[in-house]
């Protein structure tokens, strides 16, 4: 019997260590997942010199400036209403920014100067948006283009940095939804849209007339990039002309055709391509699978990403800004359990250094794994998605949380994502499908979703949720649904709709009536509403499906609890309407948290509204779900 005893002595420590193990997971404090990180949105100057930042200034965000060897740190603006939202370098003296704004507030962009520190406003304060056709500094000026003479229409002007003088370079005649220049800053191309069908338009130079180049309907994509080096008349385009997939092609604009395709992927969408100056030409093409992947072009680019990937620790490697000569570059790392930081590397002495830590609160902890999860929805649809685990031995009958993505024309990606790290943290599964809608996936599943709003795109989020309680994954008892915006309305409409399904429902600025969201877009969205109408449903022809799948009408279908977080100022929901609903929720004495901030808009821009809400959206799953 002496024999066996320490044997048995070992496997009874062990068994003590791994129960100690699952009930000491350790919960991370709210503040350390959604506090914003101390530096961010690092910018090179031109010469790479000098690197900026952006920080925190009495709580309010302001651009900071480094040297290359980060030996001389200073803060170069002093704002202290609003936070600047946005900034580039445009020569090594000047940097060109802009502050956040809400609805009603006048545009406001400045330059200020490294040096002097003296800040300017570019363009006389009015009601109006901008989008930036490009930065690139040509004869001190910038092409920028406003909707200044009209709230619909985007015309095109040159910015003087110096004098400040605005003149119109392209006007719109109110159906252009782009604006294009070339390698010369000269604005030779343009997209028109009717709304369902757009046009590519061309020209010679700046004087002449634009001409029809092609026409295709919105379901097809021709995205213009860039002007080909040498070849005033050719352009690299991603397209899926002819093809489900969208590809990297060379477009002649006279003859008005695809000349070459590049590269095509056989399974999902590229959606980004960099180039490079000094290689003149193509880098390199990125796109999602279940993971980021990227296609070289370019021998020596490759061959240091891949020395530099296996020095990073095999963590994926982003680019973000790098000077003119290409010799030194920002580096940006992250894997689904880190948030990554931030790098310098020159590639003329092959030296790589750490800058900045993304996120400093979440250094050495020990975050979760996402994985790719494929199933079949109940037409027979392939749908994907991701599925994180919390770190606990126990991975069955889990409590669960279902997030759905805003868009819907966009999809979930292999990446670091607070929110599902925070609820994986506190002890659930959490489940993000691409369902049908979504973006990447090529045309045919992209336009699957149109007009599935309150169906099919429903349909495989459940049949999602199905699957995992099936695979004994989710404890059929403990699923909620949470979202943001379009997530939001699948969150509300879930609690309506499926009410033997979720057990509890929080919608954060969630989409609560297809009839207002409509008739309350923007006026410079106007020109893309028949595209909506056919995307989401026209609410004069199709009012009855309006009235069906809007969750503001199904308040009566709702019994599990309800956590609503809404703006006062979003543009895009209607928070009186949201009140109506809340007080229709609570008239039926269904149990409802509202979360309401008043200053805030679609998205809560404030530090202590977004830890305020995630500390209630913790207690109300907690309250629902009742994670281990």
């Amino acid at each position: 019997m002496r024999i066996f005893t320490p044997i048995i002595v070992v496997f009874f420590l062990l068994s003590l260590s791994a129960c100690s193990n699952f009930a000491k997971r350790e919960e991370i404090p709210v503040e350390s997942f959604f506090m914003k990180s101390p530096k961010g949105n690092f910018q090179i100057s031109p010469s790479g010199k000098y690197i900026a930042f952006l920080q925190s200034y009495k709580g309010i965000q302001n651009i900071y400036l480094t040297t290359w060897n980060n030996t001389d740190t200073k803060r170069i603006t002093t704002e202290t209403d609003k936070n600047i939202a946005n900034y580039f370098w445009a020569d090594d003296d000047e940097l060109v920014f802009w502050k956040e704004r809400s609805k009603d507030d006048n545009l406001n962009i400045y330059a200020v100067n490294r040096t002097s520190l003296s800040v300017r406003n570019l363009i006389t304060p009015e009601p109006m948006r901008f989008r930036w056709v490009s930065q690139q500094v040509n004869n001190d000026e910038l092409l920028i283009s406003l909707n200044k003479r009209d709230s619909s229409a985007f015309d095109v002007y040159r910015l003087n940095l110096h004098n400040c003088h605005l003149k119109m370079v392209a006007k719109n005649p109110g159906n252009i939804s782009n604006w294009f220049a070339d390698l010369d800053g000269k604005v030779r191309l343009a997209v028109a849209s009717d709304g369902v069908n757009e046009t590519l338009l061309y020209r010679d130079n700046e004087t002449s007339e634009f001409k029809h180049v092609f026409e295709n309907n919105f379901k097809t994509t021709v995205k213009p990039l860039r002007f080909i080096e040498g070849k005033a008349n050719h352009i690299y385009a991603l397209s899926n002309i002819n093809r489900d997939k969208q590809a990297l092609v060379i477009i002649d604009l006279e003859k008005g055709e695809e000349i070459k395709t590049i590269y095509v992927h056989p399974e999902v969408d590229i959606d980004n391509i960099r180039f490079s100056t000094v290689a003149k030409g193509l880098a390199y093409a990125e796109y999602d699978t279940w993971k980021p992947e990227r296609h070289y072009f370019n021998k020596k680019i490759k061959e240091v990403h891949e020395d530099l990937t296996r020095r990073l620790n095999g963590y994926w490697m982003r680019v973000i800004d790098k000077n003119d000569a290409e010799t030194r570059f920002i580096i940006r790392t992250y894997a689904d359990d880190d948030p990554g930081a931030i790098y310098l590397y020159s590639i003329q002495d092959d030296h790589l250094t750490k800058l900045a830590d993304v996120n400093p609160a979440l250094n050495g902890t020990a975050l979760c794994k996402m994985d790719s999860i494929r199933y079949d929805a109940r037409d027979g649809m392939t749908i994907s998605g991701y599925l994180t685990l919390p770190n606990q031995l126990k991975k069955q009958n889990l409590p669960l949380i279902v997030i759905p993505h805003n868009g819907p024309s966009a999809r979930n990606v292999w990446e670091y994502n607070s929110e599902v790290q925070f609820l994986a943290n506190r002890g659930y599964a959490v489940f993000q499908p691409n369902y049908r809608g979504s973006t990447g996936y090529g045309k045919e599943f992209w336009s699957a979703g149109f007009g599935e709003w309150g169906g099919k795109i429903q349909e495989d989020i459940a049949d999602g949720v199905r699957y995992l309680i099936d695979k004994k994954v989710a404890d059929p008892k403990r699923i909620g649904i949470f979202g943001y915006s379009f997530g939001g309305f699948c969150a509300l409409y879930g609690a309506c709709f499926h009410n033997d399904l979720y057990k509890c429902a929080a919608s954060y600025s969630g989409i609560t009536n297809l009839f207002t969201y409509l008739k309350e877009i923007p006026p410079y969205y106007k020109p893309y509403l028949q595209m909506y109408y056919e995307i989401i449903g026209n609410p004069e022809k199709q009012a009855d499906y309006f009235r069906a799948v809007s969750p503001v009408f199904h308040t009566d279908k709702i019994k599990g609890p309800i956590f609503i977080a809404q703006g006062g100022k979003d543009e895009r929901g209607n928070v009186n309407e949201t009140n109506q609903m809340v007080r229709d929720l609570k008239g039926k004495n269904i149990n409802i948290t509202y979360f309401l901030k008043e200053k805030e808009g679609h998205y809560f821009k404030d530090e202590q509204a977004r830890l305020a809400f995630y500390q209630q959206l913790e207690v109300f799953f907690a309250n629902n779900l009742g994670a281990n």
